[in-house]
């Protein structure tokens, strides 16, 4: 059995809210600490005084706080060998190696790797900027869509579905010129998938894992999945669309080969596996994979989980996951709204008082994602605000609490999707409740 556990969260949005109030609930955290964190964290763990980008100081803090574990939330930290500088100090990391990571922060890395392991995905090609004229050309001979990426990491902006060639072409130019910075020095063309997408969790040690419950984004900044790609304008959990024969197939024939090709590598991953799926006819495919949680999944995936989550989180940072921390994976059913600044993903405007909240805490959570504190009154201060996610016994329950709640928080250009899980609701009726995730693998 676990101890009681000290445990620091790196990381300030909504994902790392999330996790921290499952840390928060756990019953083997003894104590929550969290940088840079944002209000809402800190309604649940005590702030860690010590810049998260200063490695040695974080070390520190460590040591003089008896950490027994540190959680990596954002991307970048684990891009930068947060971990590796944690664990070279003998310290236990939730997260993988700057290395093991970089399946997320080099989308070309990513390709090869899933290439050689048979790990399916649509075909693609990478091309950098002296090869131009090469990229053009082989946009024009792939059917339409074509999707255009930028190699690194965009704050999950840095994907293009372009619905012609020549949007294509002037998508990869507007990269190569800097558009995503040094993300954008390299670019992935790549087929589009048909079908729909969903995303699974994974717990990892190395070589083991356990699987949490699909869920479904939303990345489209407007209804009907129109206007730019955002880092997720919401979500919802479980996503029926992953059957019992896709999860078990996105374990046999994405996470298992993923895992040993990266042991086989000398890089094994440690942490949370996010698999972006699409899927067609029950055939799962690779869109993308994450080294860390998805944001705003996170937030629906972690309301319908019960678990001792420090206990499952620990016990793979100690590359021994621990199947029996987990009681149920799909306890229900979760919805999260986001409401986010008008203009998002582009420039907004920030600083508005937001008001109601602790109205609609009575009948959801209300997650902070960019928020902050000015004396008595929290300010927006992002592009995306609040995740609003709340709980229920059937999609649509979950779903209309949700508006029920985000309607009652006000603030000056206040946006969000009206259409959040409007898929998920066909499968209601369509599907019995099954549970095909939470097994060890």
């Amino acid at each position: 059995m676990t101890s009681a556990l000290n445990i620091l969260l790196i990381g300030s949005g909504g994902r790392e809210h999330a996790l921290a109030k499952a840390l928060r609930e756990s019953p083997s955290c003894a104590s929550l600490y969290a940088t840079p964190g944002n209000p809402g964290i800190f309604s649940c763990a005590q702030r860690a005084d010590v810049p998260a980008t200063d490695f040695t100081a974080v070390a520190e803090f460590c040591r003089a706080h008896g950490i027994d574990l540190v959680v990596i939330g954002p991307d970048q930290a684990l891009a930068d060998g947060m971990a590796d500088a944690l664990r070279a100090q003998g310290i236990t990391v939730f997260g993988p190696s700057r290395e093991a990571a970089r399946i997320e922060w080099s989308k070309s890395y990513s390709k090869e790797l899933m290439k050689h392991a048979g790990i399916p995905t649509a075909a693609s090609e990478t091309f950098t900027a002296d090869r131009v004229e090469e990229a053009a050309a082989y946009v024009r001979s792939r059917p339409l869509p074509v999707v255009v990426k930028a190699d690194g990491l965009a704050l999950g902006k840095g994907v293009i579905v372009a619905l012609s060639h020549d949007e294509a072409c002037a998508a990869i130019r507007e990269m190569f010129a800097g558009a995503f910075k040094e993300a954008g020095s390299t670019v992935v063309v790549e087929d589009f998938l048909h079908g729909e997408e969903a995303s699974v969790f994974a717990i990892c040690d190395g070589r083991d894992f356990v699987t949490l419950a699909a869920a479904q984004d939303h990345k489209r900044a407007l209804d009907n999945d129109e206007g730019k790609n955002t880092g997720g304008m919401g979500s919802f959990s479980p996503a029926r669309i992953v059957s019992p024969t896709v999860m078990a197939r996105v374990k046999e024939r994405i996470i298992r080969p993923l895992l040993d090709e990266l042991h086989a590598r000398g890089t094994p991953f440690v942490g949370c596996l996010f698999v972006g799926l699409m899927i067609h006819h029950e055939e799962p495919s690779v869109v993308e994979f994450n080294a860390r949680f998805g944001d705003p999944e996170t937030q629906s995936v972690l309301a319908v989980l019960r678990a001792d989550f420090a206990r499952l989180l620990h016990s793979a940072a100690r590359g021994a996951v621990d199947v029996t921390a987990v009681n149920d994976t799909e306890s229900g059913v979760a919805c999260t709204v986001i409401l986010a600044s008008k203009g998002y993903p582009d420039s907004y405007e920030k600083g508005f008082v937001i008001t109601g909240m602790s109205e609609a805490s009575k009948v959801a959570t209300v997650f902070h994602a960019g928020t902050t504190q000015a004396g008595s009154e929290v300010r927006t201060a992002g592009g995306r605000v609040l995740g609003v996610t709340a709980h229920g016994s059937t999609l649509r329950e979950a779903r209309d609490t949700a508006y029920t709640a985000a309607a009652m928080i006000s603030f000056d250009n206040k946006t969000l999707r009206t259409d959040i899980a409007q898929k998920g609701l066909k499968y209601e009726e369509s599907m019995t409740t099954m549970k095909p995730s939470g097994e060890h693998a």
